[in-house]
């Protein structure tokens, strides 16, 4: 049974151990709990301290966990350096920033030409290498609803969607070729479907 990864000890428990008493030193019971006490381990070896890795069937271990146990003696700078070198967290390299939010840019009308004028809208900015996310209810899901692009993208997807309603169905039908082109027939297919262009019942968001 996994832990989160708060579950890991550091601290001075101690088992005995042959002929001298073992401090834990860090002990985890998450789904990584084997490859983290492992590169503690590395990690005490690098700096001269032996260390032991047991698993649950040691005993006093807590089942599902896995603890790296050293001398007594080297238990202080095992302790300050487990501190100090912290498994790598998972979530550590997660971008926190918000420039990957995903904004509404276009607002679709109800009923099946909403849908159609969505997936201009989408297949227009796809086009200009622009990710799209749609969102809202319908007969076809994927195809309703609102248009959603990554928050660094919004003016530029705004501007392309506010131009090609401006200049009428005939630009962004050509606005969608080079798209099409390299998306293949699946969006060439959906583009017929849809008459050309983006229709103006819709709203630029």
């Amino acid at each position: 049974m996994a832990f989160p990864r708060a579950a890991k000890l550091r601290g001075s428990r101690r088992y005995p151990q042959s002929m001298e008493t073992q401090v834990t030193v860090f002990r985890s019971a998450d789904e990584s709990a084997q490859e983290d006490s492992q590169s503690i381990r590395n990690m005490l070896a690098k700096h001269g301290i032996p260390s032991t890795l047991l698993d649950d069937s040691a005993p006093g271990v807590p089942k599902g966990a896995w603890e790296v146990q050293v001398a007594e003696v080297d238990a202080p700078r095992a302790d300050a350096l487990v501190a100090a070198n912290p498994p790598d967290d998972e979530f550590a390299d997660v971008d926190a920033s918000h420039d990957l939010d995903m904004v509404t840019v276009f607002e679709g009308a109800a009923g099946g030409t909403g849908e159609m004028e969505s997936l201009s809208v989408r297949n227009l900015l796809e086009s200009s290498g622009i990710s799209v996310m749609m969102t809202g209810e319908g007969v076809l899901p994927n195809l309703s609803g609102d248009v959603r692009v990554p928050a660094d993208r919004v003016e530029e997807a705004r501007r392309l969607i506010a131009e090609a309603l401006a200049a009428g169905p005939a630009a962004a039908d050509a606005a969608e070729a080079a798209g099409e082109l390299a998306a293949g027939p699946t969006q060439a297919e959906a583009r017929e479907e849809s008459e050309g262009g983006i229709p103006n019942s819709g709203r630029v968001a």
